[in-house]
């Protein structure tokens, strides 16, 4: 048995930059960080059981993984000729759809598990690639690369994305001070809101061209936004972060709502400083920055919101920084063959 785990993670600016109709043409430039939050992966050999069987929020059990509904496993298991005798199930410590990246950390953990699984293992720059080329290429969701790497590399990092699809990766060392101030700053809101990325994503591929200044604006804020954290100017980071919101609402239609822009507007008339809708937007979780002594009124001001509206899902989740990115946490093959 293996048992792998991927962390989720905050973006803060540039996202959208990853995407090749716009680093094909000008570096795309993300900051992310991983946090304490997890998609966990167990993979069970089982010779004497000549099928595949896959446990999520469903449960399938086939004779080969081309009949999988599950389009990930299905992709991931065909590419690499496992056709039976295995077992994948999976865990989170958040839902799914959250805006969080936690279907790229689902394929980072597949990828780096099954690989273990052959016998072999994936670096993280592998691991990233890997998990890229699933996702654009085999299953064609119109997605960028900054949700793989981050998940593979873990921690607080600057991502370039080049022309040559190559991937330039940032580690940002922050002091103890600056790392503690920034989660000190931070809220995070679940809004019970659920959705597909791809539905949003693919219309801003479509307007790309359009707004390609935007874009390269975005992607541009990066190195203030890097220079500003250095210096612990947490009220400016929440500026930039509002601006980058507003950027982001007109890229595509279904970026925001009503109801986003609710919840949104009462975090920023309670006192936060910025913030965004995490991921391609339309659902998921929003983040504001503000001072701490401003968080009850926060927190009060966006639940008021998130009551009124139904939201029966909608919860905050308290956020530590995490510098992990995707282990095998246990892989009971390796101990077998060592034994």
């Amino acid at each position: 048995m293996i048992v792998v785990r991927a962390p989720l993670r905050l973006s803060f600016v540039g996202g959208g930059t990853d995407q090749p109709g716009f680093y094909k043409r000008a570096p795309g430039r993300v900051v992310s960080t991983t946090i304490d939050k997890f998609v966990y992966l167990v993979i069970n050999r089982t010779p004497l059981i000549k099928k595949v069987s896959a446990r999520y929020s469903a449960s399938e059990t086939v004779n080969h993984p081309s009949e999988l509904q599950h389009t990930r496993i299905r992709a991931a298991l065909t590419d690499l000729g496992i056709e039976s005798g295995i077992e994948v199930g999976s865990f989170a410590s958040l839902p799914a759809k959250t805006g969080l990246g936690s279907s790229s950390s689902f394929t980072v953990a597949l990828l780096k598990g099954l690989h273990a699984f052959k016998g072999s293992k994936l670096d993280s720059r592998e691991v990233a690639e890997a998990a890229s080329r699933l996702e654009m290429e085999l299953i064609q969701e119109p997605i960028g690369k900054q949700d793989q790497y981050a998940a593979a590399f873990g921690g607080f990092n600057m991502f370039q994305f080049n022309a040559d699809n190559s991937v330039e990766v940032t580690s940002m060392f922050l002091s103890y001070k600056n790392h503690l101030g920034l989660e000190q700053h931070l809220l995070l809101f679940f809004t019970g809101l659920t959705r597909a990325a791809s539905s949003v994503l693919t219309e801003q591929r479509e307007k790309l061209d359009a707004k390609f200044e935007t874009y390269r604006t975005m992607a541009d804020s990066v190195s203030e936004f890097a220079e500003r954290l250095a210096a612990a100017d947490f009220k400016g980071l929440g500026g930039m972060l509002h601006d980058g919101w507003q950027k982001k609402k007109s890229l595509a239609s279904g970026v925001s709502s009503s109801v986003i822009d609710r919840l949104y507007d009462a975090g920023m008339n309670a006192g936060a400083w910025g913030g965004k809708v995490a991921g391609a937007g339309g659902g998921g979780c929003v983040m504001f920055l503000a001072s701490p002594e401003t968080h009850t009124t926060i927190r009060a001001s966006v639940a008021k919101v998130a009551h009124e509206n139904n939201l029966q899902d909608f919860q905050e989740i308290p956020v530590h920084f995490s510098k992990s990115g995707a282990e095998i946490l246990y892989n009971g093959d390796w101990a077998v063959h060592l034994g």
